[in-house]
């Protein structure tokens, strides 16, 4: 299997993150896959960003959860960027994509829309809770999903099995050979995050992973040359 490069929220090192513009510079440096997280608007929109407030990537401040998509776009989300809706990103890049969603609202909301546009075969689903995954599995039957976790042990192998997913994505920081063999005696995929250094992509090479999230492009160029 090909080693995988994941764009981080885009290339979020060097562009706004999860914005339209960040999806583009990554589909232009050729990483094979996107990563971008999901929120519901206060009227039910999939907006694209990564924390429940708007605080740190717009200039605005709040819950998301408590703003109208209207007035999400009214925020800059920098360098002039408007924060974008997913289905604006689905025509925006022809990439494949990982979509990290956050409760099981979310999780139900995107099931529409992979319905509506047949998306199984193009978007990955990945969460850090058991229950969002768990029910887009149900909702979408062949849906392909990731979990994902930053403080784990080899538990986090039987997490996976139990709720159907092929893959884990694991914070590197944490990795440890045990929990990478344990998991291929699960046939499970392993992704890295994040993976923005020589040193850290030396790691996820020698303990053998599938590919490895990161915010820099720069990662395609060196990833499929270093051991």
């Amino acid at each position: 299997m090909n080693f995988l490069t994941i764009g981080h929220r885009g290339v979020m090192g060097v562009e706004p993150e999860n914005t339209l513009r960040s999806f583009a510079a990554a589909q232009q440096a050729g990483l094979d896959l996107i990563e971008l997280d999901l929120h519901l608007s206060k009227d039910g929109a999939l907006v694209v960003m990564h924390d429940a407030e708007v605080d740190r990537t717009t200039d605005g401040s709040g819950p998301i959860a408590d703003k109208t998509l209207s007035e999400l776009r009214a925020l800059d989300a920098g360098r002039g960027e408007r924060v974008p809706v997913f289905e604006e990103v689905l025509d925006a890049v022809d990439a494949p994509l990982q979509a990290e969603i956050k409760d099981v609202a979310a999780a139900r909301a995107l099931a529409e829309v992979m319905h509506a546009r047949d998306l199984v075969a193009r978007v990955e689903v990945s969460s850090f809770h058991d229950e969002a995954i768990s029910e887009i599995a149900r909702l979408v039957p062949g849906v392909r999903t990731a979990l994902i976790a930053s403080r784990y042990g080899t538990d986090v192998v039987e997490r996976a099995v139990a709720v159907g997913a092929a893959t884990l994505c694991l914070n590197i920081r944490r990795l440890t050979l045990e929990v990478v063999e344990h998991a291929r005696g699960k046939d499970l995929r392993i992704i890295g995050w994040v993976v923005n250094t020589q040193d850290h992509l030396r790691l996820v090479r020698a303990l053998g992973l599938d590919g490895a999230t990161t915010d820099f492009p720069e990662i395609k160029r060196t990833g499929r040359f270093t051991a």
